[in-house]
């Protein structure tokens, strides 16, 4: 692919004046900051906003933020300093494609807005240490911080932001679940067994090797729990090699892009991770109506309220039996299903969302 942006057709001045010209920037970002960018794109460039998102081509590959109506270019500091060159606002999403920016940025007055990506549990150590250095640098340099849960806004302002604000970001509507969902449970090899799904990247915050541990008491079971993992990860050699020499009943999937339609399948969602913010899966298993078992921690109490089985991180026994208990109990999870479905349509839109970032930009343009 081209490393040069790739042009798209300006959208209408609105009131006679020229469109608002905006840069959204990842970082080598996972799947829930790419589906988030690729949802404000598109609100955005459909209000008549310009926008270019700099990020990895394998993201555009993915994401098709040209097919939203953006202009792309890599994520490269050459590369975003041009894209940035002509910009009224730079929205970058993530610590790490926030210190990107601002080395683009430099010697421009160009408001900054940061969507936080920090949180959780610090790291000891030096890398710990870096890492609280770039979110002091990050918190102090930027114009807003937004946060996806309140513990984010916190911690922005203990980092030294000068104006932190709760901005909940909505899950972009996935592809509609299959009419049969057999048709995937047979796929995955679950038809005559329960399936167990968990979706996200194999990094250690996400709680993996927690999640194994809860598996070895499902070999027990009669039918024997099938669980998948769909990511893709830097654990993959370590998991894959525990799942084998255990005999556990778990099946790496790799990334897919069908994830949704999995997740539709499943008794049961998992959410082991050591901290979430505004977690993707469990906004989507309740929106799907799937029962979800989550670790109580950053944002996900609020998210989910009491529409699923909240459990302490770290606690492979407590996690093994909040799951047995739901596959046992087909009226507690009809129950669940339908508090889910409930409380999902509690949460902002994908509208609301571009509409309150919109409202930011204009916010900070006009400053100027």
């Amino acid at each position: 692919m081209s490393s040069s942006p790739v042009p798209v057709p300006a959208p209408a001045q609105p009131y006679g004046r020229p469109p608002l010209r905006t840069v959204q920037v990842l970082v080598g970002a996972g799947a829930d900051s790419s589906a988030h960018v690729r949802s404000l794109t598109t609100g955005l460039a459909a209000r008549g906003v310009r926008v270019t998102v700099c990020a990895p081509v394998e993201a555009e590959g993915e994401y098709d933020f040209t097919g939203a109506g953006a202009q792309f270019a890599p994520d490269a500091v050459s590369a975003m300093r041009a894209a940035c060159a002509g910009a009224d606002v730079v929205h970058a999403h993530g610590v790490r494609a926030a210190v990107r920016a601002l080395l683009a940025l430099r010697g421009r007055r160009v408001p900054l807005v940061v969507t936080w990506q920090g949180g959780g549990p610090a790291d000891e150590g030096p890398l710990g240490r870096l890492g609280r250095m770039l979110e002091r640098q990050v918190a102090r340099a930027a114009a807003v911080v937004l946060g996806a849960s309140s513990d984010q806004v916190d911690l922005a302002r203990a980092r030294g932001a000068r104006d932190a604000r709760l901005a909940p970001v909505a899950a972009p509507a996935g592809d509609p679940p299959d009419a049969d969902p057999g048709k995937a449970r047979a796929e995955l090899g679950a038809v005559e067994r329960p399936l167990v799904i968990a979706i996200g990247s194999l990094v250690p915050h996400r709680g993996y090797s927690v999640l194994l541990d809860a598996a070895r008491s499902w070999r027990v079971l009669e039918p024997q729990p099938l669980v998948v993992v769909a990511g893709e990860g830097p654990l993959r050699g370590e998991l894959a090699r525990r799942i084998e020499a255990e005999g556990l009943p778990v099946r790496l999937l790799g990334r897919r892009r069908d994830a949704g339609r999995l997740l539709a399948a499943a008794d049961v969602a998992v959410l082991p991770s050591r901290w979430e913010a505004r977690s993707l899966l469990a906004q989507e298993a309740l929106r799907l109506g799937v029962p979800l078992v989550a670790t109580a921690v950053g944002g996900v109490p609020d998210l989910i309220g009491d529409a699923g089985v909240l459990v302490p991180y770290g606690n492979a026994p407590a996690l093994a039996e909040a799951v047995t208990g739901l596959l046992a109990d087909p009226a507690r999870r009809a129950a669940l299903a339908a508090a889910g479905r409930a409380q999902a349509a509690t949460w902002p839109s994908e509208d609301d969302t571009v509409a309150q970032i919109l409202s930011v930009y204009d916010e900070l343009t006009h400053r100027r």
